[in-house]
């Protein structure tokens, strides 16, 4: 009873985790080890967060997107994330359901938690985004999108907002369901590069 870090999972968490994501028991008994291993507290710190952020993407700088993914996933707010926490990111950037995806991505826009996005938050993350794309493929971008303000611009105005306007999540959700094309201009799309640097991580 004494030592709650233990090396196996509690029956509960497992349970949810399992009912909550599309992992097996297996996977998340493994994971679990290897969190450990690199997270003997059983806590991430955003450093610790940022540092995996940047060992995927050698070539860019993905500081402010992972700030921004670590404060959407940190539910409690306590400046870590546990494993729980963790799985429930991995799931969701890496093929959780859509509604689930969409919902997460409003918390990542709504970089005040107040609720509603506004043109300059969409500016803040699509900026973060293009620190994570390479020069060499920025220059391939469509004309009217290849810089983060051209991007943001197009956003804000398929949703029809005036420039102080807000989005509210309903709205968001709506939308970019209505409309693949703006679901690849909100989201920065290497999860899987993530994914599998963890499934080589286990071996």
């Amino acid at each position: 009873m004494g030592n709650t870090k233990s090396s196996a999972l509690s029956k509960e968490l497992l349970e949810e985790l399992k009912s909550n994501t599309k992992y097996s028991e297996a996977e998340l008994c493994t994971w679990y080890q290897s969190f450990l291993k690199e997270c003997p507290s059983g806590k991430i710190s955003k450093e610790q967060f940022e540092g995996i952020y940047a060992s995927f993407f050698p070539g860019a700088d993905p500081t402010a997107y992972a700030r921004h993914v670590f404060r959407s996933f940190d539910t409690n707010a306590d400046g870590t994330l546990d494993f729980k926490e963790y799985i429930v990111a991995l799931h969701l950037t890496s093929g959780g359901k859509t509604l689930q995806k969409l919902e997460w991505a409003f918390a990542l826009y709504d970089v005040d938690g107040n609720g509603t996005i506004s043109k300059n938050e969409i500016q803040e993350i699509v900026r973060s985004i293009f620190n994570m794309i390479p020069a060499d493929d920025q220059k391939h971008l469509p004309d009217d999108e290849n810089t983060p303000e051209k991007r943001a611009e197009k956003i804000w105005a398929f949703f029809g907002k005036k420039e102080n306007d807000k989005i509210s999540e309903g709205e968001f959700i709506q939308g970019v369901m209505d409309n693949k094309d703006i679901l690849r201009l909100i989201q920065y799309d290497e999860p899987q590069k993530i994914k599998d640097k963890l499934k080589e991580k286990k071996h």
